[in-house]
């Protein structure tokens, strides 16, 4: 079937989407989240300052942050991109708008979209802002996160792709709540890796399965999962002691054992218990993100966290949620939004 001017339009904002998280994970863990110390501009520019004179005049004004281009850069860049992505998701939702009379069309969720990408758009302020809060960070990537789910969810439930047949199998009703129960647990599995990340806890355990040579290692959830410490603290390098942050990075591994379990066991019976060839097709993805991504994970301790497995880490995490928007648009009747 012919795609709509609408439908592309929600498959490229969906690929900008996805491109922005990833670039986004990179800003961050290149330690260049405040490459540029003020919003929207770089030290008041909306470029990088380059002349001798205005990088002289930058130090002057951030004289406890003085002009890295490389790192002000990738900040910067980021920025653009996410510009137009918000540009490209109001252009979403004028379409969406104005076919709002035809069948089929969603135009509520577009309309929401431009909502939810203003607000994105303040968490990123905020982050260079608060300089680097952690419940900021963590928010900021829920954000995107959620910002791309919603808009594969639009373009699959639009087009009708991974759709099993033209009538709804009644044989699908049993996954619906294990297809939503496993997207819930990945969804708090990317928090608390946002929240690892944020508070620098990723290198604290550098041995596996063991961390610090403890099966369940010292802890200190009170401090760890503190979720505000005011705005006046620079958190660049993260304020957390040990305990807290080998707490968080436990915390972490745990989420992720239990999402292999479960999500493993939700690809296994996608597989051999659907009977649906679309199904069966998406089972077998889902447990090749799945194997990947714990793998990567695994990797990412024993490395010391290389940037190019970190930040593939994040993309695949984010690939594992997507195919997990399918799954549960999959095993849903077309007519559920």
């Amino acid at each position: 079937m012919q795609k709509s001017y609408f439908q592309k339009i929600a498959l490229l904002a969906t690929s900008l989407a996805l491109f922005v998280v990833v670039l986004g994970a990179y800003v961050r863990l290149s330690d260049a989240g405040l490459g540029c110390p003020d919003w929207p501009g770089c030290y008041g520019h909306f470029t990088i300052p380059q002349a001798d004179h205005h990088v002289e005049k930058a130090n002057e004004a951030y004289p406890e942050r003085p002009v890295e281009a490389a790192k002000a850069w990738k900040e910067m860049s980021h920025r653009y991109f996410a510009s137009a992505l918000g540009l490209l998701i109001i252009i979403l939702a004028i379409v969406a708008w104005r076919n709002r009379k035809k069948p089929g069309q969603q135009y509520l969720l577009p309309i929401f979209l431009v909502g939810l990408v203003i607000f994105q758009g303040m968490l990123g302020m905020w982050t260079v802002t608060i300089k680097l809060n952690p419940t900021i960070v963590m928010s900021h990537l829920i954000g995107g996160m959620a910002t791309l789910s919603l808009l594969w969810w639009l373009s699959l439930r639009q087009s009708k792709m991974f759709v099993p047949h033209s009538s709804y199998p009644t044989q699908l009703k049993p996954f619906t709540g294990i297809a939503f129960t496993s997207l819930i647990i990945v969804v708090f599995q990317i928090m608390l890796g946002g929240w690892t990340s944020a508070n620098y806890a990723a290198l604290v355990c550098s041995d596996f399965p063991t961390c610090q040579g403890y099966i369940i290692p010292p802890t200190d959830f009170k401090e760890a999962f503190n979720l505000w410490r005011g705005t006046e603290i620079d958190f660049e390098g993260g304020v957390l002691d040990n305990t807290a942050r080998v707490t968080i990075h436990f915390v972490h591994r745990i989420g992720a054992l239990v999402t292999f379990l479960f999500v493993g066991w939700l690809g296994l019976k996608l597989i051999f218990g659907s009977g649906v060839p679309a199904l069966r097709k998406l089972g077998k993805i889902l447990l090749f993100m799945l194997v990947l991504q714990v793998s990567l994970g695994i990797a990412n301790v024993l490395l010391s966290l290389p940037l190019l497995v970190a930040v593939a880490h994040n993309g695949v995490g984010a690939l594992l949620l997507l195919t997990l928007v399918a799954v549960n648009h999959a095993v849903r009747p077309t007519s559920q939004i």
